[in-house]
């Protein structure tokens, strides 16, 4: 979870957090988070769904009140953040398109959501034809300059980013902090971000702000796994479920700290599994895929898998899950020609180091190592910090026999191991 999540948009990664790979002390203690494993109730989505059914017949009793659409989008994202459903994040975006369309897209606010909700989609290039739509309206400027900023990050329009965070500058503002945080933790200065996600914090627990303290209480444990601060990182997961007991997000990267640091692969299938029956995701499987792996049990290691993929069929995720779908290709010669195809659609819609990275890689897995360097020589190399990144950048240049330039990527990512994952220990030993 390298990346942070800007509310309400960002999504779901997998590797979480990273530092120094070691058999070390216990961090974690069941009796910590068991109690909040498998809860029958949800008051988010219990509350999100009165709301639904209050402002529908509201909104059915008089259907010129188009606000109340927005009401009712609202709370179908709450929806989607609990339950994972993507039936309700694209319930969300058709409320919010016929809103919009009955403003003329005039509204700047109901714009901005939309724009929001085809982030979570991935859909970035159209978000940010929103998000310039909102600037012109010009209502509300500031809040679409974080919204411009948030966009452009994605998109990899990294100049255009930090035009927009300088014009919001203010030092007392969470919004702006996490932001620059964001930005310091984009340019390898992790040291720099979690500085100023503590001072986010610090204001949120100032205001007593629920959901701004669990939104920084997160993404700390996130930032202080980067850092190797693997105790700090499990005490302030810890203290975002004690505020929002069905908060999976945390949970989840719990569940890697038992799995990455702590190699107890039982306890954390135990932690995924109690998660999935009620915020079920395709990436939960290929964590438990990685997790059969390491216990070398391949029967359910492509039994997860292929339950990944089966999910992938069940549902339209658009291009949510391109990236982890090219990896998984890539694996397989057999299927690495694939994996080409969907990171040129990667590159094509998000032209960012990580996009080419999949490209590189892809092409590196069918064997043109050659193509594979040129692409992370132009578009990868220098341009990003995450170890997985850096793991396939190592592999390039050593199938192009260039050691001096692999050995020292290797010794960075020996002290990279918590992110990578048990899985990577051996691989990156070889390199």
């Amino acid at each position: 979870m390298k990346t942070l999540k800007i509310i309400p948009f960002l999504v779901f990664t997998i590797l979480l957090i990273f530092g120094c790979e070691t058999k070390s002390e216990q961090i974690t203690n069941a009796d910590d988070y068991t109690k909040y494993l498998g809860l029958k109730d949800n008051k988010s989505v219990t509350f999100a769904q009165n709301e639904i059914d209050f402002w529908q017949k509201k909104f059915d009793a008089a259907p010129n009140q188009i606000s109340y659409l927005s009401q009712i989008a609202a709370n179908y994202s709450t929806l989607f953040e609990y339950t994972g459903d993507i039936k309700n994040l694209y319930k969300t975006e058709e409320l919010l398109i016929q809103s919009n369309e009955a403003y003329d897209y005039s509204r700047v606010s109901t714009v901005r959501s939309l724009a929001r909700n085809y982030i979570s989609q991935h859909r970035f290039k159209e978000a940010l034809v929103l998000a310039n739509k909102a600037l012109a309206i010009g209502e509300g400027k500031k809040e679409t300059q974080k919204l411009l900023f948030d966009v452009q990050m994605e998109l990899g329009n990294y100049p255009e980013a930090v035009k927009n965070l300088n014009v919001i500058r203010d030092m007392n503002s969470f919004d702006y902090l996490i932001r620059l945080a964001k930005w310091n933790d984009h340019k390898g200065d992790l040291e720099t971000a979690i500085t100023f996600m503590e001072k986010a914090r610090d204001i949120a627990e100032k205001e007593d702000n629920k959901v701004l303290k669990i939104w920084s209480y997160s993404n700390l444990g996130d930032f202080y796994g980067h850092a190797g601060r693997i105790q700090d990182s499990y005490d302030s997961f810890l203290k975002t479920v004690a505020l929002d007991p069905n908060y999976s997000y945390a949970l989840k990267g719990i569940a890697w700290i038992v799995f990455s640091k702590e190699r107890n692969t039982e306890e954390a299938n135990r932690i995924i599994d109690a998660i999935a029956t009620t915020h079920n995701t395709p990436d939960f499987y290929l964590l438990k895929s990685q997790i059969a792996q390491f216990d070398g049990n391949k029967s359910e290691e492509i039994k997860n898998r292929n339950a990944y993929f089966s999910m992938m069929e069940k549902n339209n995720y658009g291009a949510m899950y391109n990236k982890y779908n090219a990896l998984i290709y890539a694996e397989d010669k057999k299927t690495a020609q694939k994996a080409i195809e969907i990171a040129k659609i990667e590159v094509a819609h998000r032209p960012t180091a990580d996009s080419y990275d999949l490209l590189a890689w892809a092409y590196l897995n069918v064997g043109d190592n050659k193509k594979a360097l040129e692409i992370a020589q132009l578009h990868v190399a220098g341009k990003s910090f995450e170890p997985k990144i850096q793991y396939h950048l190592a592999m390039i240049y050593k199938s192009n026999n260039l050691p001096l330039k692999t050995k020292p990527i290797k010794d960075e990512l020996l002290s990279s191991l918590y992110e990578l994952g048990p899985n990577f220990e051996k691989k990156v030993n070889q390199l």
